[in-house]
C-alpha cells in the first residue's frame, strides 16, 4: 500500500467515525494538496488557505511567545473549519458541521494528524537533505555597449527594405 492510499484511508476512517465532519484535506505546509475527500477545486483552495493560515498562526504563536502552533479554528454560521499541524510538513484541515463538538473532535483529529503526518514525513525523507552544490562554469563574456552600432535603423539598403506585396 502506498503513502497516498494510506492517507486516503485515514481520512475516510475519520469521516466514518465522525459523521459531523463534512470533509477532510491533507495538505503540505507549502499549500499543495496531498489527499482529500472533497471536490478537487475546493480541496486545492482549502489546501492553499490552510497553509496561509498556518503561517499566520505560527507568527502569532511566536509573537505572543506562548509555544508552538497547535490548531486554528474558524467558526462560521454553518459549522467550523479546523487546521491541525500533521508532522513537520503537512496540515490536516477538517470541515465540520454545526453539531460538531470541538473537544471530542480535537483528540481524534490530532491522532489522525500524527499518523498521516508521520506517513507524509517518512515519504518525504530525502527531499529535505542538502543537495550537492552545483559547480558553475566560467561566466559568458558580454560584448561591451561601445561595439554595438548606435543607430542600426539608419542603414537603408535596397536589400533590407520592406516592400508591399503585389496584389
Amino acid at each position: 500500500m502506498d503513502a497516498g492510499t494510506l492517507m486516503d484511508a485515514e481520512l475516510s476512517r475519520l469521516r466514518s467515525r465522525r459523521p459531523e465532519v463534512c470533509g477532510a484535506v491533507l495538505a503540505g505546509t507549502d499549500g499543495l494538496l496531498i489527499a482529500s475527500d472533497l471536490p478537487a477545486t475546493e480541496a486545492a483552495h482549502l489546501a492553499a488557505l490552510a497553509a496561509a493560515s498556518f503561517g499566520l498562526g505560527q507568527r502569532f504563536a511566536q509573537a505572543a511567545t506562548r509555544g508552538e502552533f497547535r490548531e486554528h479554528v474558524v467558526r462560521t454560521t454553518d459549522g467550523q473549519v479546523v487546521i491541525y499541524p500533521a508532522g513537520q510538513h503537512a496540515l490536516l484541515t477538517l470541515v465540520a458541521g454545526p453539531d460538531a463538538d470541538p473537544e471530542e473532535l480535537r483528540e481524534e483529529a490530532r491522532a489522525v494528524a500524527r499518523r498521516t503526518g508521520g506517513v507524509f514525513d517518512a515519504h518525504r525523507r530525502g527531499y529535505d537533505e542538502p543537495q550537492p552544490a552545483i559547480m558553475a562554469g566560467p561566466l559568458a563574456v558580454r560584448t561591451p555597449m561601445a561595439t554595438i552600432p548606435t543607430n542600426p535603423l539608419r542603414r537603408h539598403t535596397e536589400h533590407n527594405r520592406w516592400h508591399r506585396p503585389l496584389i
